[in-house]
């Protein structure tokens, strides 16, 4: 089932993204090519608050053309590890410092066409501190209870994948302990 790159073309490299096309050898022989956008991993955090709220951020995407309502996230600096770059992008977003961060899982976030891989955490025992977002964001911190988490998923009011991944691995999570 494994292709085989023949050869790479870089076809772009920006500040975020870059642009590969490869031409690959399928397992029957047939060339073929693969357009690949580079990405770096990145963090995406679940923060729920002493009063069982889920603390998320509701920004402007361009790509999509509206605001979304999102869990904190970003990418993972050169020398990081996941667990310290999600720290800091729940502080840089949020303006919150968790005294508790665990690992939820992982995947990839669209894997026919990019690389990045998103690491999913838990931030739990909140404290609020003072958020320290780029100059380029422009973010808005919306604490919502977590038991609306459901049906803002249903009804698209959520809708961005991250988010709804990082909310599944969260009820299986939470499910798993009732038991």
């Amino acid at each position: 089932m494994e292709e085989r790159t023949l050869e790479s073309r870089r076809v772009y490299e920006g500040r975020i993204v870059g642009l590969r096309v490869d031409r690959v050898v399928l397992p029957g022989g047939r060339e073929t090519t693969r357009e690949v956008v580079e990405h770096p991993d990145c963090v995406a955090i679940v923060a729920i608050d002493a009063e069982d709220n889920v603390i998320l951020v509701r920004q402007f995407r361009h790509a999509v053309e509206r605001e979304l309502l999102e869990i904190p996230a970003g990418g993972i600096e050169p020398g990081e590890e996941p667990l310290q770059s999600a720290l800091r992008e729940l502080e840089e977003e949020t303006g919150y410092i968790a005294g508790r961060m665990e690992r939820l899982g992982g995947f990839y976030s669209s894997p026919g066409y990019a690389t990045e891989f998103l690491h999913l955490f838990l931030a739990t025992e909140l404290q609020k501190a003072s958020s320290r977002v780029r100059e380029d964001e422009i973010i808005e911190v919306v604490p919502i209870p977590l038991k609306q988490v459901r049906s803002l998923i249903k009804s698209g009011a959520l809708a961005d994948g991250k988010s709804i991944a990082g909310f599944f691995a969260l009820f299986q999570r939470l499910e798993k302990n009732k038991r």
